[in-house]
């Protein structure tokens, strides 16, 4: 069964299309990463999901709820931690946790013993008894992954949840969703920190300006980039040895290389650097030239994320025609 299942998704504020028809599927037990710029959809498609919004057109079901028709069952199994402070500042936070399983019909007992868990996972337990405006900003980045994790949700619905928080608190975020993950809660994160989504994430969806330009692996979608590789020889050269000259197979952009000149060291783009690596050592080595250094670099999905979206407006914004 799919935790997520959307088919041409659609919503429209006045003027403005937020969803063009969006058509996804997330696997049950799958880590989801959903990237796109500011104004790409993201939070308005998580709205419609939990029935803050309502869908203009289209298809959405959690679990095979549909999340209007089946809106309580949906909203059941959905555990929401939003981008904004939505938090009742005048209760200590622990009541918050309790009020919170209650609306979802989890009795007091144990809507308690969850309380206290989830506070104890994200670290805060001892803040309990504190209301949560006196929290600090980190603290209340805990709170909002305790208030969806309270009420043992089948998905894990993540909004910027490491939005300005600090380097070992996003590392502890991080392992507490891995571990719930691995447990067999879905996860749907939203996230503009790119590392994030390659760390965590089975597969991402990139969604921009309404619409789902891409679904794939973080490593599908690495290894349409290009890798680099720096080779320093003893000794500056001013052009690709000739060793490599006859070796270039269809450049970078198919099974080869492209080998050039830079700064004094010998640069090859390859779509493989493991295996053009050691071609290009032995070429080297066959031909007596003598390797000082070698350095590789992959192209980052942060890279490939930028080249996709921005492909992706210049044809939306392209003159009736020329698209």
């Amino acid at each position: 069964m799919s935790a997520i299942e959307t088919e041409d998704l659609r919503k429209r504020y006045g003027d403005l299309q937020a969803l063009k028809g969006v058509s996804l599927e997330v696997d049950e037990g799958e880590f989801f990463g959903l990237l796109g710029p500011n104004g790409a959809g993201k939070t308005t498609f998580i709205n419609i999901l939990v029935g803050l919004v309502k869908k203009s057109g289209g298809e959405a079901r959690v679990f095979g709820y549909d999340v209007e028709d089946d809106y309580r069952e949906a909203r059941d199994a959905i555990g929401l931690a939003p981008q904004e402070f939505n938090v009742d500042r005048f209760f200590p936070i622990r009541e918050v946790l309790v009020h919170k399983a209650g609306y979802h019909g989890v009795p007091k007992d144990v809507a308690e013993e969850r309380a206290d868990e989830a506070l104890r996972t994200v670290g805060i337990y001892d803040k309990r008894d504190t209301r949560f405006h006196w929290l600090s900003g980190g603290m209340k980045r805990r709170f909002m992954l305790a208030r969806a994790m309270v009420t043992d949700p089948d998905l894990l619905i993540l909004d910027e949840p490491t939005a300005g928080v600090d380097v070992q608190l996003r590392h502890d975020l991080w392992e507490i969703i891995t571990r719930m993950n691995e447990e067999g809660t879905t996860v749907l994160l939203t996230t503009h920190y790119i590392e994030e989504a390659e760390r965590l994430c089975d597969r991402v969806g990139i969604l921009d300006e309404g619409e789902v330009v891409e679904v794939s692996s973080p490593d599908e979608l690495m290894s349409r980039g290009t890798d680099t590789v720096r080779v320093t020889l003893a000794g500056e050269i001013d052009a690709v040895p000739s060793a490599l000259n006859g070796k270039v197979n269809g450049g970078a952009d198919a099974d080869g290389y492209e080998a050039r000149v830079e700064d004094g060291e010998l640069v090859v783009e390859t779509r493989n650097a493991g295996a053009t690596l050691a071609e290009v050592m032995r070429a080297l080595d066959d031909a007596g030239h003598d390797v000082v250094d070698v350095e590789m670099s992959r192209t980052s999905l942060e890279e490939i994320f930028v080249e996709v979206t921005r492909d992706h407006g210049d044809v939306t914004r392209a003159p009736e025609g020329d698209a």
